[in-house]
């Protein structure tokens, strides 16, 4: 195997292990579209950290929680409905962001490399970021698990047993903010969340524990990365959404699986 084949698959199978646990939530508590919003605000992410000169994924870990922060004080005014405020903020972000890459002079960047990945330019660096911010997220989630379940479960009962929702709540959005800085490079801005979703749905259907659909989605999430790795080889194409395809087919397969089942 070729050495760049080898991280790109290093560094995929760290960003699964982090993507699926974390997904299974965005999929209990129907986060979806969040997450989708989280996604189009890391392009504006992407020009704050040209603009200032600093790290990629610091500008994009930046843009991302002042989205969620955003999003929680608009909330709290309860005069729009969340999804109409992540539509607008989302699209409003996205748009500022590619405005800003474009008019910058000193500037000229391939916005499809960010849009879209590339995981195949992955270097020994990015593998350090990706697995000790694997890590971290996922010594964070191990701590929050149980107030998080229990705010998926049922918000007003874990507030009367006095769990801190609206805590659980901001630092599950904040966890979405930093695995997305990290895994940016590798799935692109437009297609992680694809990365945080599919593997969930695809694993629930076999699931009967929180913990173990957590486990199936980290193997839905390694398997699509390798089959997509080995698909963009072979037919020469785009690895990022390789990889998502590979995914929807873990996904389309599990529904069949299912349906199967039911007729038995």
């Amino acid at each position: 195997m070729e050495d760049f084949m080898f991280r790109g698959l290093m560094g995929g199978v760290g960003v699964a292990l982090v993507t699926g646990p974390v997904g299974c939530f965005i999929v209990w508590r129907k986060m979806a579209y969040f997450g989708n919003s989280m996604s189009h605000t890391a392009l504006l992410g992407v020009a704050v950290g040209f603009l200032f000169g600093v790290d990629l994924r610091l500008g994009i870990l930046v843009s991302c929680i002042g989205m969620a922060l955003a999003l929680l004080a608009l909330q709290s005014r309860k005069t729009l409905s969340t999804d109409t405020l992540l539509g607008i903020l989302a699209h409003t972000a996205l748009s500022v962001g590619i405005i800003a890459v474009s008019v910058l002079e000193t500037l000229r960047v391939d916005l499809m490399g960010y849009l879209f990945g590339d995981i195949l330019a992955v270097g020994v660096p990015d593998l350090w970021w990706i697995y000790l911010g694997g890590a971290a997220a996922l010594g964070v989630l191990a701590w929050l698990w149980r107030g998080l379940l229990a705010v998926t479960v049922n918000e007003e009962l874990a507030s009367a047993e006095g769990i801190p929702t609206f805590a659980v709540k901001l630092v599950f959005m904040l966890l979405i903010a930093f695995i997305i800085a990290i895994a940016m490079k590798l799935i692109g801005i437009l297609l992680i969340t694809s990365m945080l979703i599919i593997p969930a749905a695809a694993a629930r259907r076999f699931s009967s524990t929180p913990e173990q659909m957590a486990a199936l989605a980290v193997l839905a999430g390694v398997v699509s990365v390798g089959v997509g790795l080995w698909a963009s080889v072979e037919w020469n194409a785009p690895a990022g959404p390789c990889i998502v395809v590979a995914a929807a087919g873990l996904f389309l397969f599990s529904y069949a699986w299912e349906m199967f089942a039911g007729r038995a």
